[in-house]
């Protein structure tokens, strides 16, 4: 007789989700595993009262207030990794919290967009200087949601602020050139499972030139998008990139931010690892393979 996996939703408590921007892929994709004949559930991760050792898999999807309690998530992965498995696992998970990954990334060959990491004032004046007759965008190198992110003509003595007060909290600020596709909007999303693509959503321009976000509020419009075969392949090479350099199998779910520029061409902006929104309430026919990935990964 088969045992039916138990499988943990990882979120957060319902609370936290702001009106703006709700928690749209927990109950479909929690309905697509029971389909399946899974035992799931969403499972809050810093509910001291939940039995992590009864799970034969959890999977991290939107424990998205994590940046105001890093310490404490880290302790979480640590704790969760030696009772059952995670996916992604904590290796890849810790590795993706520091945007440093781009540079790694880079080295083994990916193009992303070109990076100053800045651990100085004296550094982000520099950066800054460098890009004098166009846009930049400032932000930290932990960060989630655009928090501490900024849109300014580099000679904005606001973008010296902001890279000044990412590092007096002992952060790094990094420092990219403005891409115009982007801040017009041209970002795709490409979504894979177990290295595999499933959907792609384009999510808006998100940032307000001057600093701060359009609207004043983190507010994504996702809408699903076209790919072509070469963005698609494109991802597969950042996603194996992502195992080699890692040294682990490709990750269970993955979105790959990119944008094709004149400036740079085909180039990745993020990859996010930990608690990408999967927009399931825009790309429905998404959710069965999705579903039967995470079936597969548990068994």
């Amino acid at each position: 007789m088969t045992v039916s996996p138990r499988i943990g939703i990882v979120v957060t408590d319902a609370g936290f989700y702001a009106p703006e921007d709700p928690d749209q892929d927990t109950a479909p994709l929690v309905a697509a595993l029971i389909a399946r004949g899974a035992r799931a559930e969403a499972v809050v991760w810093h509910d001291a009262a939940v039995d992590l050792a009864a799970f034969d898999l959890l999977v991290i999807r939107t424990p998205w207030d994590y940046p105001d309690r890093l310490d404490e998530f880290q302790a979480w992965l640590d704790r969760a990794e030696a009772l059952t498995r995670v996916r992604n696992t904590p290796a890849v998970v810790r590795w993706n919290l520091d945007k440093h990954y781009l540079r790694q990334l880079a080295e083994a060959g990916v193009a992303v967009v070109p990076t100053a990491y800045c651990r100085t004032s004296d550094e982000a004046r520099r950066a800054l200087a460098a890009h004098a007759d166009g846009g930049v965008v400032v932000k930290p190198a932990v960060s989630a949601a655009a928090r501490d992110t900024g849109l300014f003509h580099a000679d904005d003595p606001a973008a010296q602020a902001l890279a000044e007060r990412i590092i007096a909290t002992g952060g790094v600020a990094m420092i990219q050139p403005e891409i115009p596709e982007l801040s017009a909007g041209a970002e795709k999303a490409l979504y894979a499972m177990s290295g595999h693509f499933s959907h792609a959503i384009a999510k808006g321009a998100l940032l307000a030139r001057g600093g701060g976000l359009i609207g004043g509020v983190y507010q994504e419009n996702p809408v699903p998008v076209a790919t072509t075969d070469a963005e698609r392949a494109f991802a597969d090479d950042v996603l194996r990139a992502v195992a080699a350099v890692t040294g682990g199998d490709v990750p269970l779910y993955a979105r790959v931010d990119t944008v094709d520029s004149a400036a740079f061409g085909l180039v990745v902006i993020e990859v996010e690892l930990i608690e990408p929104a999967l927009n399931l309430h825009v790309a429905p026919d998404a959710v069965g393979p999705i579903a039967d990935a995470i079936v597969e990964a548990a068994r």
